[in-house]
């Protein structure tokens, strides 16, 4: 398809005698936010870094669209590595000239660009200050600008939100979204399920290193999302259990949620709950991509899959 900028297919990969990928494929398009997902070594850090050259694959193929097979075009490219890292001691302003050098934009447009985003950043009037004057946050700030100085066709941001406060956090949202919406195909790789459920528009999972779930996240919700019912009131725990459709209840003081059968239609399920519930507050809602995670990370979704025999 025109609008695929990355194609990514068959990756795998191994550490001595560790295999780490299996056989992940997925694509990332022009203009959409791309969420690559997992818990901590699931193989996210080693897909990226394959992406960008730094590992080579042992097996499978990365091509970019318009690109000789296994050709990088590191000027289309935009990175925000997990480890940040810029001279200490060198000018800001220095700095982004010097990514957009690396990258053979027109400097002098690169000083435009670098001064309206320092503007758009909070940080107007700091071209001149070093990267070791500034907090964590400005740094990280600087570095997000060094990564799209160059107008990338691709952005790939592994954890940008990690370490900034919530106001910071809006900016890069407000920020990734505008890139988005004016063509530049983002993957992201994220913790914060909560803000990635928020931008992106489609997702992969992986799993000690296996794809478990990929789609566009309305897919995703309609698939594994099932219902959850919160219920404020003082109630026995057994007999919610009890109660047909419910697969498991937490409780916390008053405050009951009750999670549902994928398949259970929820105006029938609400029209038969037992008269004797005490109910004060009641809500019910899909899980969060959060809760997706967390039972993907625990193998909840995984088991429930290879009930209905899905590999």
């Amino acid at each position: 398809m025109s609008d695929t900028v990355l194609t990514v297919q068959g990756l795998q990969k191994s550490f001595k005698n560790q295999q780490v990928l299996h056989d992940v494929s997925f694509t990332v398009k022009k203009g959409e936010i791309t969420a690559l997902l997992g818990p901590n070594g699931a193989g996210k850090s080693t897909t990226i870094r394959s992406i960008m050259g730094i590992l080579y694959p042992d097996q499978g193929a990365i091509h970019f669209t318009g690109e000789k097979e296994g050709q990088i075009p590191k000027h289309k490219i935009g990175y925000l590595p997990e480890e940040r890292g810029l001279y200490k001691n060198v000018k800001i302003m220095d700095i982004l000239l010097y990514f957009a050098e690396l990258k053979d934009y027109p400097l002098k447009k690169a000083k435009e660009r670098a001064l309206s985003y320092l503007k758009k950043f909070g940080l107007e009037g700091k071209d001149k200050v070093s990267i070791e004057e500034l907090s964590k946050g400005m740094g990280q700030k600087v570095q997000f600008i060094a990564s799209i100085i160059h107008e990338p066709e691709l952005l790939i941001l592994d954890e940008p939100f990690s370490g900034l406060d919530p106001v910071s956090q809006e900016v890069f949202k407000e920020e990734i979204r505008l890139l988005a919406k004016n063509g530049t195909a983002i993957l992201l790789s994220a913790h914060q399920m909560n803000l990635v459920e928020e931008m992106a528009d489609r997702l992969i999972m992986l799993h000690k290193g296996k794809e478990v779930i990929s789609g566009t996240m309305d897919e995703v919700k309609k698939r594994y999302a099932s219902f959850k019912c919160t219920i404020n009131g003082q109630n026995d725990k057994q007999q919610l259990l009890s109660i047909p459709g419910v697969t498991r209840v937490e409780q916390r003081e008053h405050i009951s949620v009750l999670f549902l059968n994928q398949d259970l239609n929820p105006t029938e399920w609400i029209r038969s709950l037992p008269s004797t519930i005490h109910i004060e507050e009641f809500r019910l809602d899909r899980i969060s991509l959060h809760e997706i995670f967390i039972d993907v990370a625990s193998d909840r979704t995984l088991s429930a899959e290879e009930e209905k025999s899905y590999a």
